[in-house]
């Protein structure tokens, strides 16, 4: 049996999903650390496989650029070519010369043309594309299937070096030829026999991928990864959450027949949510959310954090703000900082800031005072999976670290360019509107007997949720049985509406 968490926090996974889209937030003794977002029109593609082919070779920045369907091309770095491109030879257009790079140990370089398996490993953002690999690799639920490979390896994070060792033997002893193995964290107390199960499974889908691949030409997609949900499930729910909470009977049914094949005992602590009140409302939340979003968050002594994305890199702020110490400088100024690191180290997990980022914290002169910044901010940061490295604190009080970027960050998710200034400023996105209708809507009918409204919103909202046959708006009718009439207002902004009663007249107010 696994062994059970003894100590730490009380972790929690909660799923909300609308018509628009999905949420999974990630608790910490009830505060809001991660938060994933997956959108109808900007899935998860993260783990993807594609048989694309190159467009342009650039020798001077050691990359490749791949046509793989997408609007901008994907990046493929020289770095992340490995050995193991020889190996689909029988799939893909490749020449003997890369056979010979490998034997005279250099990395195969593709030519412009060629056709190439490649595997998402950073989704696309801003302007540039998504970054592969030809090092492919299949995720289960106890293990990471590695094709054309002999390497065996099993998670570090797994505490007992006996379990380890157990797990390897095992690995050594279930590996298909021509296959590695890499065993993740939640194999730890796994019997072979589930081992085996998950195996066959990964087997089964590269099999379908081998086929798939004879009968394709690129750019082509021949393997998508789990949605957001499920592979959340897959890759982080653990003995260690207390509990998954959903609000969709849809997931909530995939997620107990997912975890019955792979895990029994981890399904009796998946729930299904009931309440009228929507989910994040309920627990909280929504407000943290609401929080995440904004460009200033205050720390609990009075000072204030001040993030700034810009096209190189993101820029963090701390302000003393309301603070009134009574001590010295320093010692004000390291109480400030300590708040603000803790908050910024959680924040960079919850917005999911990647790239490089820049920390100005409110100068100290003691040397012993930004020592102890500095160790609290590494403490702090060994809370996120994302690997993250930072800098010593320069002269002038700034901190630089990397945090590594898979996915755009929550800014970009929940918002697009403003047309009206060209980019420098942010609004909701329509998706976004759409959600906190939805919600509203879901207010309103748990609250009062309101059943026939008139909807007032900007036209091009208007025009967004009525389109088509089977419109947004018909299907929120539908979804919560009311009658809503829609009203559109010039006068209004893109992200602003109003409710009207048909019965009063009146704007119905809900909490």
């Amino acid at each position: 049996m696994a062994r059970k968490r003894t100590n730490g926090p009380k972790r929690e996974i909660f799923i909300n999903s609308t018509m628009s889209e999905t949420r999974i937030a990630i608790l910490e003794d009830g505060r809001l650390v991660e938060l994933f977002v997956e959108l109808p029109e900007n899935e998860r593609m993260v783990g993807d496989i594609y048989l694309g082919r190159v467009v342009n070779v650039v020798r001077g920045m050691r990359a490749a650029f791949i046509d793989i369907g997408q609007q901008q091309d994907a990046f493929l770095h020289f770095s992340d070519i490995g050995e193991t491109l020889k190996e689909y030879g029988a799939f893909l257009d490749l020449e003997s010369s890369v056979d010979e790079q490998v034997r005279q140990n250099r990395r195969p370089v593709p030519r412009e043309g060629q056709e190439i398996l490649v595997q998402i490993i950073k989704e696309p953002i801003s302007k540039k594309g998504s970054r592969i690999t030809t090092e492919i690799s299949l995720a289960g639920r106890f293990m990471v299937l590695v094709p054309h490979s002999d390497m065996v390896g099993v998670s570090k994070k797994i505490p007992s070096h006996n379990e380890r060792r157990r797990l390897k033997q095992i690995a050594n002893r279930i590996r298909p030829k021509g296959f590695g193995l890499i065993i993740r964290t939640v194999a730890d107390g796994k019997s072979e026999e589930m081992l085996r199960n998950d195996l066959q499974n990964l087997l089964k889908t590269w099999q379908q991928i081998e086929k798939k691949l004879k009968t394709v030409r690129p750019p082509s997609l021949v393997y998508k990864d789990l949605e957001m949900a499920s592979s959340v499930i897959r890759d982080l729910f653990t003995a260690d959450f207390a509990r998954v909470v959903t609000d969709s009977p849809k997931q909530y049914k995939q997620i107990t027949k997912y975890l019955n094949e792979f895990t029994p005992l981890l399904s009796k602590k998946v729930e299904l949510y009931k309440e009228k009140t929507p989910l994040f409302d309920y627990y909280g939340i929504e407000q943290e959310i609401e929080k995440s979003l904004s460009r200033k968050v205050w720390t609990k002594s009075g000072g204030y954090i001040l993030f700034d994305h810009t096209e190189a890199l993101v820029a963090i702020d701390v302000n003393s703000g309301k603070f009134m110490g009574r001590k010295g400088h320093d010692e004000n100024s390291l109480k400030i900082n300590l708040e603000a690191c803790r908050e910024i180290a959680r924040q960079l997990r919850l917005r999911d800031i990647g790239g490089i980022i820049v920390i100005d914290f409110i100068d100290m002169i003691d040397p012993a005072n930004r020592k102890i910044l500095y160790d609290e901010f590494q403490k702090e940061l060994r809370k996120d999976r994302a690997q993250t490295n930072i800098s010593p604190i320069s002269e002038f009080g700034l901190i630089e670290m990397t945090r590594e970027r898979i996915r755009p960050s929550l800014m970009f998710t929940y918002s697009e360019p403003c047309p009206v200034c060209n980019g420098t400023g942010r609004v909701a996105s329509k998706s976004t509107i759409l959600t906190k209708i939805e919600r509203h809507i879901k207010r309103i009918c748990a609250s009062t007997n309101e059943r026939s409204m008139t909807l007032v919103i900007n036209p091009d909202i208007a025009d967004f949720l009525t389109r088509g046959l089977r419109s947004k708006i018909r299907r929120l009718m539908w979804k919560y049985w009311v009658k809503i009439d829609v009203q559109e207002d010039e006068g209004i902004a893109l992200d602003e509406f109003r409710f009207i009663s048909k019965k009063s007249g009146k704007e119905i107010k809900v909490m």
